[in-house]
């Protein structure tokens, strides 16, 4: 993890890229979980035995919004910024999913410091974060993240 001293030099960081993030595997007692969790509980999610027979990915998926949902964890190990007692995610931008993440398969991210902008109290930044699944060429899932940062 890098550590910045205070935001300006974070600022000077703006188009270097951190990580990869430590892998995660995406678990059917974690999808199962999202799934109840938002109340989406279509059987490509939920149902391992149907989505073998039935699908075009001979497994259950993770939801979207689930691999979205998973960035703070990915983007945490990045950077720190001394004195930044707190981050929060103020918004997202252009968001893909290339294709879909098969359960069983591990995941880990990348980001691109695409902005900095330092404000009265803390600062908000971008990040272009690349979501990748273990042996596999591509990304399965792009975002483009705003955060900010407080003292």
């Amino acid at each position: 993890m890098r550590t910045f001293h205070d935001l300006r030099e974070l600022a000077g960081a703006n188009g270097e890229t951190f990580g990869p993030s430590r892998w995660f595997e995406v678990t059917q007692d974690n999808v199962t979980a999202y799934a109840h969790s938002v109340g989406d509980l279509l059987w490509i999610h939920t149902d391992p035995e149907r989505a073998a027979k039935e699908s075009e990915f001979g497994t259950t998926i993770a939801h979207g919004y689930m691999t979205l949902g998973m960035l703070p964890e990915i983007m945490r190990p990045f950077f720190r910024v001394e004195g930044i007692s707190m981050a929060i995610l103020v918004g997202l931008d252009k968001v893909r999913f290339h294709r879909p993440v098969r359960v069983g398969t591990r995941i880990r991210g990348t980001g691109t410091l695409t902005s900095v902008r330092v404000l009265p109290g803390g600062c908000i930044y971008g990040m272009r974060v690349s979501v990748e699944a273990e042996d596999e060429t591509g990304p399965v899932c792009t975002a483009d993240t705003l955060s900010r940062l407080t003292p």
